[in-house]
């Protein structure tokens, strides 16, 4: 090649993966928990957690809850009028063709008989329980998108935890709401949910927002959201990989 030959090795990183973690990082221990668990070929991957939680990696005390929608895999041919008038005439075969033209789809009076959508999307919500001191999912689930689902999965998530100890649970301002902020009392679970107080009254008072806890709750639960992050960019939830509406299709998750 004629010219000046130019090296540009200093705009290139050569440091390896594992130079760039800690050795105390909480991710080394864990990616031998994970190796241990993939050799043994289990196909519940709770094996993995198990292992973290004999390790003292995680926490029984403080959590965050959060959810995120999940394409379907699903066309928008499947939202049809509630009433029934939008069916198909017989005969047209696995996929038959739909006439839209002048038709306006609202959520008040058409669905989707394959799944559950917000808006023009059809979506399924998927759900972690992370616990905050390093930031590790402890519980996850999917469910239909139908507006209540994640208020109700997350207290059925805590409820599940293991033992019967007070603990804490951060959530952004969907989550304030009386009836969820009154069940989580119920449970034992103190709950550090972001206040939402534009033009009504916010179910968190000064009775938890005046304690140091609620402060770093508030600035911890945001790492939920590198999990959903990570999952959508390089894991498989971004979108679904099969049509259905069992919760078998999500185990991935």
């Amino acid at each position: 090649m004629r010219g000046t030959d130019i090296h540009q090795e200093g705009l290139l990183s050569y440091l390896s993966p594992e130079t760039r973690i800690p050795r105390k990082h909480p991710l080394r221990p864990v990616r031998e928990m994970v190796n241990a668990a993939l050799a043994e070929l289990s196909g519940q991957f709770e094996a993995i957690l198990a292992q973290a939680e004999d390790k003292g990696l995680t926490s029984d005390e403080h959590f965050t809850v959060d959810g995120t929608l999940i394409e379907v895999w699903a066309s928008m041919k499947s939202a049809r009028p509630k009433d029934g008038s939008g069916d198909p005439p017989p005969g047209g075969g696995r996929n038959p063709g739909r006439d839209f033209h002048g038709e306006k789809r609202k959520n008040e009076t058409h669905g989707s008989t394959t799944d559950s959508g917000k808006e023009t999307r059809l979506c399924y919500l998927g759900y972690a329980l992370m616990e905050t001191r390093n930031g590790l999912v402890v519980d996850a689930r999917p469910t239909e998108a139908n507006g209540i689902a994640e208020r109700d999965s997350a207290l059925e998530m805590v409820a599940e935890r293991p033992g019967t100890h007070r603990v804490t649970v951060g959530a952004d301002k969907l989550y304030d709401t009386h009836g969820f902020v009154s069940d989580l009392r119920e449970l034992k679970a103190t709950p550090h949910v972001a206040q939402s107080d534009t033009n009504r009254r916010s179910a968190i008072d000064g009775r938890t927002t005046c304690h140091t806890g609620y402060a770093v709750s508030q600035r911890v639960r945001k790492r939920v959201e590198e999990i959903f992050g990570w999952s959508k960019t390089v894991g498989p939830i971004r979108k679904t990989k099969f049509r259905a509406r069992t919760t078998s299709a999500f185990r991935c998750y």
